[in-house]
C-alpha cells in the first residue's frame, strides 16, 4: 500500500514506519518535527514531508496519491492540554478534522486513528471497553473524543473506513524524548536521579510494547475495520510493580530511590483495557511480556543514554 503517516517522526510513528517500509508499502510521512525529527528515519526509503496538520494545504497535498492514512500526529500530553487546552483542540480536533477533509475530497478512503483510553472514559471501572460512557478528565481526552465522533461521522456520511485505536501506556525502543512514564524513569536512572511517581504508587495502567502495537495498527489497516477498538495488554499494572520489574532489568549496575509527589490533576487513577473486540476483528494480540518488553528497551536506551541524560 500507499500509506500517509502523520506524526511519522515520533515514537509510535518512527517503530511504525520501521516497520512498514521493510514489508515493501511505500511509506510518505508527515510531521512538523515538534516532538521528534526526521534523522530518526533515516537508513528508510520513506518521503518527508514537514508541515502541520493544522495546515489544510499541507494535508491536502499529503493525501494525494496514498490508499490509506495512519494518523498518529497529536497533542499527547494530558497536563500540556490542561496548561493550554486551545493548542490541544487545535491540533488534535482541527487537525484531524482537516485531514478527514482532505482523505474525503481526495478519495482516499482508509484511516487508522491513534485514539486513548483512560483520558476518553475517565475513572470507569476496569478493564474498561468500548461500550462504556465517555467522561473525559482533561482537554486531551475531550479532544480525542471528538476525534472519534468526526471519525464515526466520516464512515456514516462519506463511506470511509475509519478506526479509532484506543491506545494503553506504550513504551519501547525510540522513545528518548517521550513523556511516558517507562521513558521517563529511564531517562532519570541514567542521569543518576530519584524516580518521581506522582501518587502512591499503587495506580494501575496497562502497559504494551511498541513492537505489538504497531502490529496492532497494522492488522487495523488491512482489514479496513471501522469503530472504536481498545488495544494494550488487558493487565493491570500497579506503579510499584512497573518499579520492581525495572529494578530487576537495571540492577545492580544502576540502583535508584523513588521519591513521591502528589497526584497530578486530571490523571486517572486506574485503568487498563479488555481487548476483546480487537481481537475478534483483526486478530490483535500483544504477547510481549512486561518483563521482555522493559529489557528490549533497556537495552535501547542504554545504548543512547549521552542523548537520555
Amino acid at each position: 500500500m500507499n500509506i500517509l503517516v502523520t506524526g511519522g517522526c515520533g515514537f509510535i510513528g518512527t517503530n511504525l514506519v520501521h516497520f512498514l517500509v521493510p514489508a515493501g508499502h511505500r511509506v510518505l510521512v508527515l510531521d512538523d518535527e515538534s516532538s521528534g525529527d526526521r534523522f530518526a528515519l533515516r537508513g528508510l526509503d520513506v518521503e518527508f514531508i514537514r508541515g502541520s496538520i493544522v495546515d489544510p494545504d499541507v494535508v491536502a497535498a499529503a493525501v494525494k496519491g496514498v490508499d490509506a492514512v495512519v494518523h498518529l500526529a497529536a497533542d499527547t500530553r494530558v497536563m500540556d492540554s490542561i496548561a493550554n487546552p486551545a493548542r490541544n483542540f487545535s491540533a488534535n480536533v482541527v487537525g484531524s478534522f482537516n485531514l478527514l477533509e482532505a482523505m474525503r475530497r481526495a478519495g482516499v478512503g482508509r484511516i487508522v486513528a491513534a485514539s486513548t483510553g483512560g483520558a476518553i472514559l475517565g475513572e470507569a471501572p476496569c478493564p474498561v471497553h468500548e461500550e462504556i460512557m465517555p467522561q473525559p478528565m482533561s482537554p486531551y481526552g475531550a479532544s480525542k473524543l471528538a476525534m472519534e465522533g468526526y471519525l464515526s461521522a466520516y464512515a456514516g456520511a462519506y463511506g470511509l473506513e475509519c478506526a479509532a485505536l484506543r491506545f494503553s501506556n506504550v513504551y519501547g525502543p525510540l522513545s528518548l524524548h517521550k513523556g511516558s512514564v517507562v521513558a521517563a524513569f529511564f531517562r532519570q536512572i541514567l542521569a543518576g536521579e530519584d524516580l518521581t511517581v506522582y501518587g502512591d504508587g499503587e495506580q494501575i495502567r496497562d502497559y504494551i510494547y511498541v513492537t505489538d502495537l504497531v502490529k496492532g495498527v497494522f492488522a487495523a489497516l488491512e482489514a479496513g475495520v471501522d469503530g472504536v477498538f481498545q488495544l494494550g495488554t488487558g493487565i493491570p499494572t500497579t506503579v510499584d510493580q512497573l518499579i520492581g520489574e525495572i529494578r530487576q532489568v537495571v540492577e545492580p549496575l544502576y540502583n535508584f530511590q523513588v521519591r513521591h509527589d502528589s497526584k497530578r490533576q486530571g490523571e486517572i487513577l486506574n485503568t487498563y483495557c479488555d481487548t476483546s473486540k480487537a481481537k475478534e476483528a483483526f486478530g490483535f494480540e500483544a504477547p510481549t511480556t512486561l518483563r521482555e518488553g522493559l529489557e528490549s528497551t533497556w537495552r535501547w536506551f542504554h545504548e543512547h543514554h549521552s542523548g537520555a541524560v
